[in-house]
């Protein structure tokens, strides 16, 4: 079997897969904050009771909010910062005694709606995390493209486009720069606009659950237009057949039915018919992506 972990900013998900592909076990567990030794002591133990479930050796992919740098082996760009500049690869293969393959959480989303997802057939696919952070990956003819640099499809730093005035500079990001997408559009990102528009505290989920509330749907046409122009630079550059909307935000149904509209006039055509997909495998895509890191007749080296 193949085991899939989802390293995410508030849990940590895995997954056995079997040879059909479907789900042979699954748990969820909180996942440590600033603390990268308990991280590693989480991971090792959803590894062990799914081995245990298994009762048969198991090949181990996760998906982290980052990257590893190649050539380094180190963590970088991870939003949960305690990871950065960490060996979590060579430190989990020692804990647990076996070769594990990891990759960037929305890469592995982006892979496994392009695999038997929502954009399954497609021939390009672009998949977005909109969660605690904002994240991409974008798949072509099956195989995840992320550059020698390891970071393909990190369009959550890049900057908001078509930026209005009051938008500039835009909010100090965790990495360093001012403005990127991932201070406008995501979960918290949501949440920061709407108390200062209103000086009201709400989560981005129940902001979308009072819509109808003249302060909060202000501040969903906002979010949304933010997500419009941010998508048509992938549009733009990579021109994906499909993308796929993945995330705590991928459950509200207005964006779905106002994003197209909203991207075509920052399109590079007078044609644009943009198609945005929901997940067909909801949270657990991620998870689901990172076990099919490895083949289906992978061995382990245990």
């Amino acid at each position: 079997m193949r085991l899939g972990i989802d390293l995410g900013g508030t849990k940590i998900a895995g997954v056995l897969l079997d040879d059909n592909e479907n789900e042979a076990w699954s748990m969820r567990s909180p996942a440590p904050r600033g603390d990268y030794d308990k991280t590693l002591t989480a991971i090792a133990g959803i590894c062990q009771v799914a081995r245990e479930a298994a009762r048969e050796p198991v090949t181990v992919g996760i998906g982290i909010p980052g990257s590893i740098a190649p050539g380094r082996g180190i963590v970088q760009n991870a939003n949960s910062t305690w990871l950065n500049g960490r060996p979590l690869k060579s430190d989990l293969e020692k804990r647990l005694g076996t070769t594990v393959r990891v990759a960037n959480d929305a890469n592995c989303f982006a892979l496994s709606e392009a695999e038997d997802g929502a954009a399954a057939g497609a021939k390009s696919v672009f998949g977005v995390i909109l969660g605690t952070g904002c994240g991409g990956g974008f798949v072509m003819g099956s195989a995840v493209n992320d550059g020698p640099l390891g970071i393909g499809g990190e369009w959550g730093h890049t900057p908001l486009p078509h930026p209005r005035p009051e938008e500039l500079p835009g909010p100090q990001c965790w990495c360093g720069q001012s403005g990127c997408l991932e201070t406008w559009i995501s979960g918290p990102a949501m949440a920061r606009d709407h108390l200062q528009r209103t000086g009201k505290e709400m989560s981005a989920k129940d902001i979308a659950k009072t819509g109808a509330d003249p302060a909060c749907d202000a501040t969903l046409r906002r979010h949304l237009s933010r997500l419009a122009r941010g998508l048509s630079i992938i549009v733009n550059i990579l021109d994906p057949e499909v993308i796929v909307l993945g995330g705590g935000l991928s459950h509200m149904p207005h964006l779905y039915r106002g994003l197209p509209d909203a991207i075509a006039p920052y399109v590079f055509s007078p044609f644009a018919r943009i198609d945005i997909r929901p997940p067909r495998f909801g949270d657990a895509s991620g998870v689901r992506g990172a076990a099919r890191l490895w083949p289906k007749d992978a061995k382990t080296l245990e």
